[in-house]
Order: structure tokens, then sequence, then C-alpha cells
């Protein structure tokens, strides 16, 4: 059958990274670490809790993958920070090579790693379509058929003759993945870059890619954190899970594995050393930690005020800076934001203690994001961070005893006021 058609085989593959030999902060504990290693001893300058993928001087990103993709199949990659994600895609797009194990691709790969992949930052725009679609390994008369329909759905318009240098983040995705979509491949491998563009384009991305398997039997491999969205688009879901895959099969048992698995429950979140998204190019801004002043993250009543002390650190001081609380459900569907408006931030660390009223919503399980905006003239505005934020929990255990038990499945996520009664007639 032409829907079994073998599209990508990956077998037993590990990539493993050789770590730096030095780098502890003394000369002392380097030294420690050193003789420690010669002597086939544990490191006594490792942190409790390292990853146990560190073998020796070395760090398995991925310890013996295996799967396979037919021709026609949306599969959606999802797991926790980490897990192996994007070094797998990195191997399948021939970014690097594994260390061991074999990946066959039979077909073209179109790609879309991270804004602006394979695009000249001093050619146009024109000019980086025509380059990508020669990689593809295009005629020029195959690429000039398709240059209108790409225009058109990139929505770069006159811009299309500017260097790309002086695009936006948001163009620089339009237009990279119109060029995946539209160039001729067989296969179709999607990283959560689109996170940069707004709602409307993400809806028509994500049709875009469901008519590329649906309809012109490509295949499609998709990475995000946005559950909604791969349920929306995969018929099948692989898990990974500290290099290895947990779980490959039905989209909604996936989901339920990786929420499991996520460990994020927590009241503290430590943002200094997380890698941000390869479309972030403003670094001036940066949120450093997060800590929910509340008893407990997995049981904050919906009825009391809820502290959140922020952390942030300034290359430049910065004027008109709000900062937006997304909450969001356990697939990652939006459901509501509070917006602080107005802050001054000064060179250095900044502290910031905010106060949130959840009461609107009903008892459940949420998630959140955290996003620092600069604001300009004019009304325009720039994203300066982005992040992940928590799972947590709003309980009622506070409600009156005769009130109706709220069930945020049957009757909403959303708790509006109750309801007065006028007059009786």
């Amino acid at each position: 059958m032409e829907n079994q058609e073998l599209m990508i085989r990956v077998q037993d593959v590990k990539k493993q990274y050789r770590l730096g030999q030095i780098g502890g902060g003394t000369l002392r504990g380097d030294l420690q670490s050193w003789w420690a290693r010669k002597r086939g001893k544990e490191d006594p300058n490792t942190q409790i809790g390292t990853d146990q993928r560190l073998v020796g001087t070395t760090f398995m990103a991925l310890n013996g993958v295996s799967f396979t993709v037919n021709k026609g199949e949306a599969v959606g990659i999802i797991g926790s920070n980490g897990a192996g994600k994007s070094t797998l895609l990195k191997l399948l797009t021939h970014v690097t090579a594994p260390t061991s194990g074999d990946i066959d691709l039979y077909g073209r790969v179109a790609s879309m790693l991270e804004v602006g992949t394979g695009f000249h930052p001093e050619m146009t725009g024109r000019e980086n379509v025509y380059l990508n679609g020669a990689i593809l390994g295009m005629t020029r008369a195959e690429i000039d058929a398709k240059m209108d329909q790409i225009i058109e759905f990139s929505e770069v318009g006159d811009f299309i003759d500017t260097p790309v240098k002086r695009y936006s983040s948001g163009m620089y995705v339009k237009l990279a993945f119109s060029v995946a979509a539209h160039l001729d491949s067989e296969i179709m491998i999607m990283d959560e870059v689109l996170a940069v563009g707004d709602m409307k384009f993400q809806k028509k991305c994500l049709t875009k890619m469901r008519q590329a398997a649906k309809q012109d039997g490509r295949t499609v491999l998709y990475v995000s954190h946005n559950m909604a969205t791969i349920r929306d688009l995969c018929d099948r879901c692989i898990v990974l899970d500290k290099g290895k895959v947990v779980f490959d099969g039905d989209v909604d048992e996936a989901i339920s594995i990786y929420l499991a698995t996520k460990s994020q429950a927590t009241a503290y979140v430590d943002y200094s050393d997380v890698k941000r998204d390869n479309w972030f190019k403003r670094d001036n801004l940066r949120l450093q930690t997060v800590q929910f002043d509340v008893p407990s993250v997995e049981g904050m009543e919906r009825i009391e005020p809820v502290k959140v002390k922020y952390t942030f650190t300034a290359k430049e001081a910065a004027e008109h800076v709000g900062l937006l609380f997304e909450v969001r459900d356990e697939l990652g569907n939006p459901l509501a934001a509070s917006c602080l408006y107005g802050l001054q931030l000064h060179k250095g660390e900044n502290h910031v203690t905010v106060a949130y009223d959840f009461s609107v919503l009903s008892p459940g399980q949420y998630s959140n994001y955290f996003t620092t905006i600069s604001f300009g003239d004019g009304g325009s505005y720039a994203v300066e961070d982005w992040v992940p934020g928590i799972q947590f929990k709003i309980v009622d255990t506070k409600a009156n005893e005769n009130r109706l038990e709220w069930n945020a499945k049957d009757l909403g996520v959303i708790q509006l006021p109750d309801a007065c009664m006028c007059e009786e007639g």
C-alpha cells in the first residue's frame, strides 16, 4: 500500500558529546575532578542529582533511539527540555552525525529547526528562496513556478527583495516556513519555531502541514511543547525522555505519559541557565528566577491572591516594560492572561513582586508561560524574553458547603461570579 511506503528509518541511534575537561571554577576543583577521573572514582565536584546519562567525560544526548515513519504520516515528537528532541532533529537533517546507529531518509527533506535556517543574512528574501531550493536539488524553473505561492503565503510582500538581516523574527519565521512548505520535498521536519508567529499565521501553518500530510502524501515530523497543537496535527506521537523513546503510538496516550513525567510542579524556577529558543535575538532583558509565595503550587486557593516574586537582569536600563503571565490548560491551550505594565528596570539585577487574582478560574490543573515585553512608540512592542512556567493546581476548599462542586471538564475552566436574583415575581 502507498501509505505504508517507508520514508524514515532510525535504528539504534546514539549521540554522544564529549564534555570539557575543565570549568569547575577553581584550579583546585579542576585538579580534584581530573584526579578522580584518572582513578575511576566519582567526581567530588559533581552536583547531586546530575543526569545519569553523564558517563565519565561524555554525555549521551540520545541513547539507542529507534523508530520508522511511513509516507503521509504526521508524527509528533514530545518530551521535556533536555530529552533529546532537538538533537534528534539535527541528526535527521544532517546538521550533525550520530555517534552510532543508522538513519535512512527516503526522500528530499525540507526543515525549519530555527528562525532563518539556511538563510544568508546579506541576501534578500527572494535570493534565499533560490538558495534553499538549490540545496533541495530543485532547478531555477521549478523554484520560479513556486515563487508567487511562497511570497503570498509568507505575507512578506513588498519586503521579499529586502536583505533578510532587516527582517523581524516574525518575518523570518513566515518566509522560512513558506519555503519549507512549498518547495518540493517528501519530508517536512519542523521544530517549535512557530511560537514566534501570530495566532492567525500559526493556524495557517498548521492547516498547511495537515494538507501536506493528508492530501499531498508528504511525511511530517513536528516537535512542540503545545499539546493542543500536537493533538490537532498528528496521528501518532513519540515521547522522548533522557535520550530514549519511552512511548510510540496513540497521541492522547503519549500526551498523558508526557504530562505525567513533567516535573514542573514547583514554587521556584531558576531560568539563569535555561537556553532560550533560537528565534530570540534580543538579550537585554532576561528573567532569572520566579518564586511563588504560596504553601504549595499543588493547592492554591482560588479565592486567595497569589504573590509571585520575579528577578530580572538588564544589560541596559529599560523603561515601559511589561510582564505577561499567560494561563494555559495542561495541553497548552491559552485560557487567560494578566499583564503588568509600566515596569522600569535599571541596569543589573531587578526584583519585582506581583499579586495575581485567579478567582475567575475554576478549580483544576493549569500551566503557564512568562513573557517580558518592551513597549515603543505608537503602540509597538517587542518580545524580550519568553519562557515556560510551571504546572499549578487551583483548589476551592473554602467554598460554601451548599455550592456546586465545580468540575472543570464538564462545567468549563472559567468560573464566572455567581448570578444574583434581581427580584422575585
